[in-house]
């Protein structure tokens, strides 16, 4: 179990929508932001409906414009989740943002700096009991106006010590805007210090989790395609979360924003931190002892599980008769193959033995029916009866030993794929 750190929560939402609760002991939620124009009325509520439906908790909406607010009068009665308004430069964005009913603010104290701006979105929130996020991103806390002063600021993170002088700017940044804030006796933050760098978010999240008790929300800003932004947000999200530090998360990739929830959820999954929805899917690696079209079988598999399986059954499905056995021994619903065929085990009993064309079919036939049984009560997840045995590689499954010292002999091996 993984021994959370302690903050203030803040709720965020309403009777319609529900309320997520970040920080205190609630459970870390997993957001997400369109990546759509906001004044596209019907496009906007479709790409927030369907990140809610992938398991989003929150998500987020740019509002650079007047006419991205006036949308959202029309936005948030069609929408089934918390929506955050995130606004930069323009104080008047958020105020317009409150008033059309938006369930939280997110301000940049990098590009809003002005007291009395920042007073008056706080004294709006306040009186509609909405919580802001104060986001400090490294690409927006360098000076960019005063020209001597960015001279010098960069002279510092070009130097030796650079994550240290973007720890201090973070952290200065963070301390002067949270005084206008406690001046104000509003506590309904979350703050967050996103960067580019991996190694800077671990240090930056480290450093303000000992010196603010205020929930934080983590993530990597600019962090690419899911090719590679997986990797460079997986690594120090996860390195956090699992340190107790993160109250929510969001894993940003330049690609269609359902990933970025899918892989979020994932990450808290494994992490223990939320109870799985779904089926959870093992599968082999690479291997050249794979005896069927393992990959393709694994995709449609995991297609098919997306769309009719709700609770959290765990799916094993193994390419050959080695490690088969043992690896899927933990699943509720078991297949390992071999010679073109495949076993299937449903909690370490064998219910099939089919030809490589109807695993697909078959495997998905006793997921239905052991979610059934579950739900009627018939059947426990996790409950495994007998153990896996492996089969007899020169029986129903095997190709044989004669038939393998055969094959090498003329020199080849097992059939390859295509």
């Amino acid at each position: 179990m993984i021994s959370r750190r302690k903050t203030r929560q803040v709720s965020v939402g309403d009777a319609r929508t529900g309320v997520v609760r970040i920080g205190g002991d609630a459970t870390v939620s997993v957001q997400s932001m369109t990546s759509g124009y906001t004044y596209d009325v019907d496009a906007c509520v479709a790409e927030i409906n369907k990140l809610a439906a992938a398991g989003a908790d929150l998500v987020r909406v740019a509002v650079p414009e007047k006419k991205d607010t006036a949308a959202l009068r029309e936005i948030l009665p069609r929408v089934q989740v918390p929506v955050v308004a995130d606004v930069h430069f323009h104080f008047q964005r958020a105020l317009e943002a409150i008033d059309a009913g938006v369930h939280k603010i997110r301000l940049n104290p990098g590009n809003i700096s002005d007291r009395a701006q920042v007073k008056d979105v706080i004294q709006a929130c306040k009186a509609k009991r909405l919580p802001i996020r104060i986001g400090v991103n490294e690409g927006s806390i360098v000076e960019r106006r005063d020209k001597q002063l960015r001279m010098k600021e960069l002279g510092g993170v070009f130097s030796a010590n650079k994550n240290g002088h973007f720890l201090a700017i973070m952290v200065a940044k963070l301390e002067e805007y949270l005084e206008i804030f406690q001046a104000e006796d509003f506590h309904d933050v979350v703050i967050s210090a996103k960067s580019i760098d991996p190694l800077l978010v671990v240090d930056a999240y480290k450093v303000i989790s000992e010196r603010f008790d205020y929930p934080l929300h983590l993530g990597v800003t600019h962090a690419g395609p899911k090719e590679t932004g997986t990797i460079r947000s997986v690594v120090p999200l996860g390195h956090l979360l699992a340190s107790g530090i993160g109250d929510t998360i969001r894993i940003s990739y330049a690609n269609d924003p359902i990933y970025e929830v899918q892989d979020g959820l994932e990450l808290c999954y494994c992490l223990g931190l939320r109870d799985r929805i779904g089926a959870e899917l093992i599968a082999c690696p690479t291997c050249g002892r794979i005896q069927v079209d393992l990959f393709t079988l694994v995709q449609d598999v995991r297609k098919q599980l997306a769309k009719e399986i709700r609770l959290p059954i765990k799916v094993a499905v193994m390419g050959c008769v080695v490690n088969g056995p043992g690896e899927c021994e933990g699943a509720d619903i078991a297949i390992f193959a071999g010679d073109r065929r495949g076993i299937i085990y449903v909690q370490g009993e064998k219910v099939a033995n089919v030809p490589e064309e109807q695993i697909l079919e078959k495997l998905l036939d006793e997921c239905r029916a052991f979610q059934a049984k579950v739900e009627r009560g018939e059947a426990k997840l996790g409950e495994k009866k007998v153990d896996v045995l492996p089969p007899d590689p020169i029986g129903e499954l095997g190709s044989g030993w004669e038939k393998i010292e055969k094959e090498k002999g003329a020199g080849r091996g097992l059939p390859v794929l295509k």
